[in-house]
């Protein structure tokens, strides 16, 4: 829901975080305005440029592969998945929204790396537009807090 009540955070700082970004480029103006609002989000948070890296695959079906590839290379802190799938007049919106969910909460699992999951759908491009941003947003923030929670819990040595 957009404006939600979203709870409050702890503080939160990207210090020292690595995190890595699926960008699907279908329906691009909207993935692209969400990619930079969680770039943004990610420099003001304190993740350093050179900390985020940005990888785009062609739609939302592709973005758990990339996920699954940058968790592999075992380098970053939290990852996180944009996309935007708009409704159209046939089945195809459930399968893709419902197929793309499920393999990046898989990806998560599989390989305990948190992911923030900004892959958008939507009824139209109107409701796309007007959730871009603070979805974008978003997506930084859960990424950050994640990938704190992660590490506050880890077991000590």
């Amino acid at each position: 829901m957009q404006n939600a009540d979203k709870g409050q955070a702890r503080e939160l700082s990207g210090v020292g975080l690595h995190i890595g970004i699926v960008q699907a480029r279908f329906n691009a103006d909207i993935t692209d305005a969400l990619a930079q609002a969680c770039r943004s989000a990610l420099l003001d948070l304190g993740v350093a440029q050179e900390h985020i890296t940005l990888v785009q695959v062609p739609g939302a079906l592709e973005v758990p592969l990339g996920l699954m590839a940058l968790a592999e290379r075992d380098e970053f802190d939290a990852l996180v998945a944009l996309g935007c799938i708009i409704r159209g007049e046939t089945y195809h919106f459930e399968l893709v929204a419902n197929e793309s969910g499920a393999g990046v909460t898989r990806v998560g699992l599989d390989y305990g790396i948190p992911i923030a999951n900004a892959i958008l759908t939507t009824e139209d491009l109107e409701q796309a537009v007007a959730r871009q941003t603070e979805k974008g947003r978003d997506a930084a923030y859960v990424a950050v807090e994640m990938a704190q929670l992660l590490t506050d819990m880890a077991p000590t040595e």
